[in-house]
This record gives structure tokens, sequence and C-alpha cells, in this order.
């Protein structure tokens, strides 16, 4: 009878063992990856000198990701889109990534070759009033796409990363690709 107990006590022990190693594999895919080291690269903030490097490595633009601190869905995408491996792995084959501080006082240089600070070239330059705004440039530095606001989910984000690599912004506008991949969705 005490080997049985030992037995189904060890037996216990090592499913409470997988059952929590288990959650903690799953917290971990949850929080995925910090988006400033794997989403964001890393810059001088001179985005003429990041338009060379982005025609060079053969990406399709630069991305920015203006922000402020205290923005509650900034936080949001961060914690939940851009920290995710797929999200992350697919922004940085097609684009360089660059998060602006829209209340920023750190010199950058825009895509003409003008120094400003951040806060001057968010908000005199790109007009950006309110956070999170993702705006896309080509590789002459010209924006060709800007979304305002937090997506719904890791999905419409992958789709408005595909919407700009694949150009299809020269030709409707995001919300009817949105309608139009959610009915391939819903035909399948």
């Amino acid at each position: 009878m005490e080997r049985l107990f030992t037995r189904t006590t060890r037996t216990n022990s090592i499913v409470a063992l997988l059952l929590l190693l288990l959650c903690v594999g799953q917290a971990q895919a949850t929080l995925g990856k910090d988006p400033y080291a794997y989403f964001f690269n890393e810059t001088w903030g001179n985005f003429s000198e990041e338009l060379k490097t982005a025609r060079a490595q053969g990406k399709k633009g630069i991305l920015l990701f203006f922000e402020m601190d205290e923005c509650p869905f900034c936080h949001r995408m961060k914690k939940t889109v851009l920290n995710q491996p797929t999200v992350q792995a697919y922004f940085r084959q097609h684009f360089l990534n660059f998060s602006v501080d829209i209340e920023g006082d750190v010199e950058m240089t825009d895509f003409q070759g003008k120094v400003m600070p951040q806060k001057d070239f968010s908000i005199k330059i790109n007009r950006v009033r309110v956070t999170p705004v993702f705006a896309f440039y080509d590789l002459d530095g010209k924006q060709i796409m800007r979304y305002t606001g937090a997506t719904s989910s890791v999905e419409e984000f992958m789709w408005l990363g595909e919407f700009v690599e694949k150009g299809l912004y020269k030709e409707m506008r995001f919300t009817k690709y949105k309608r139009q991949k959610k009915a391939a969705q819903q035909a399948k």
C-alpha cells in the first residue's frame, strides 16, 4: 500500500510539473519577443541614410511607428502584435522598421536630410496628432500609406504589411482589401 501511495504521488508530481511547464511555455509564447530587439531596427535617427540601407537590402520601404509613452494603444500594439515572431520576421524581411517618439527632443534627420527634433518631425512634418500611427515610406522617402490607431489583431497588421509590400495601396483602400481578405476566409 505504501509503495502504491509513493508511486501515485510521484506520478501526480510529474503530471503537475509537466502542466506547469506547459503553462509557462504558453505564457512565454503569449508574451512574444521584445519588439525593440526583434521588430524595430536600430538607427542613429538619420532616415535619409536609412533609405540607402533599405535600397541596398532590397526592402520595399521604411515603416515608422509614431508613438508616445502615455499611449495605451501603442503599448497594446507592442505587447500583442509587434512582439509576435511571425510579425517580426515578415516586417523585417520587407521593411526597415523604426520607432519615433512624437514628444521626443532627440535630434534626427528626415528623409530629405533636414535635422530636427523627433517631435517636430512627428507633428510639423508628418502631422501626427494621435498615436499610434504607422507610416510607410517608399525608397524615395515619400509616404505611401498611413494607418492611424491600433490594429484589431495580428492578422489585420499582417494584412497591412501585405497591402503595402504588394503595392496594393496603388489600386485600392486598405478597408476594401480587409473586406476581400475576410470574405476569402469566410468562403473557405
